[in-house]
């Protein structure tokens, strides 16, 4: 069934590429805005632009545009998700299918770090701009923001991010920043998730901009959430993550943080997406009930 589905997307884009701008406009936004009063559920899908296509033991498991889309219809369809966090390809299918009324939008802005590359750090906005994610009727915009001491490419990533941030603020949109202090191991990027690297990055990224009056910040659970947490008044969203060996443990470690009065609420892409037993129903419907 689903395929008849994929193939009218693609008929589209080719006979009536303005169906995408058509399909925004008509579209029924959220009744309650991002950073409203309730908590959120967002589903992460912004992986592919940036070349990272792997989830869990399956090297290529977002390759297939298709399945993708199947997980995220899916998912979107359980009672208590809230919206989705997309580059521009994936929201505009996900318009054409219909899967987005009523649901907050988030778009990712900065994909150009492709990841395993030289430039990974050197994160530019080759997604969406401030601009059109107004223009689209979307709710925010989402930026990866890779503190590399040892990489000067870190100066202008962390500018364009403070740019994003301001020109984001203007139009009285939420700026989701999503920080990490980084260092290169063995040639790759990882990610430091100790608690001081982690309170650090935090830091950096709440001054950001020229306002932070719309400014939200998507975190790691880590060691010592609670100190980590403390280290700004910002609103935030748990990020999920790679898909957990122990899913139990991993909701528990959610459950615990969204107990912090900053936290409020979850962003998860491939742990809900690919969960280990292929459920997505039930590992979305797992991650709502933690709310």
């Amino acid at each position: 069934m689903f395929a008849d589905r994929f193939a009218e997307i693609v008929q589209a884009r080719v006979e009536r590429p303005e169906a995408v701008a058509e399909a925004a406009a008509r579209r029924v936004r959220a009744t309650t805005r991002a950073g409203g009063s309730s908590r959120l559920v967002l589903v992460a899908a912004d992986h592919p632009a940036r070349g990272a296509l792997r989830a869990g033991d399956r090297p290529l498991a977002m390759a297939d545009r298709s399945d993708l889309l199947e997980r995220l219809c899916a998912a979107l369809a359980r009672p208590g998700v809230d919206g989705v966090l997309g580059t521009p390809d994936i929201i505009e299918d996900l318009l054409l299918l219909g899967a987005l009324e009523g649901k907050i939008v988030i778009g990712s802005m900065n994909r150009g770090g492709l990841a395993g590359t030289v430039f990974e750090i050197d994160d530019r906005f080759t997604a969406y701009d401030a601009n059109a994610i107004a223009s689209s009727g979307l709710d925010g915009g989402k930026m990866l923001l890779r503190i590399d001491p040892e990489d000067p490419a870190t100066a202008p990533t962390m500018q364009a991010c403070a740019n994003a941030v301001s020109d984001l603020a203007g139009r009285r949109l939420m700026a989701m920043v999503e920080p990490f202090i980084s260092h290169r191991v063995d040639g790759r990027v990882r990610n430091d998730l100790t608690p001081d690297a982690m309170t650090r990055a935090i830091t950096v990224a709440s001054g950001l901009g020229a306002t932070s009056a719309y400014t939200w910040l998507k975190v790691p659970v880590v060691d010592e959430m609670e100190r980590v947490m403390a280290a700004s008044s910002l609103p935030a969203l748990l990020l999920g993550g790679e898909v957990p060996e122990d899913p139990d443990a991993a909701f528990e470690s959610w459950q615990k943080a969204l107990a912090l009065p900053t936290v409020k609420g979850i962003v998860a892409g491939r742990s809900l997406l690919y969960p280990s037993d292929d459920d997505v129903a039930g590992a979305v419907d797992t991650a709502v009930g933690l709310l």
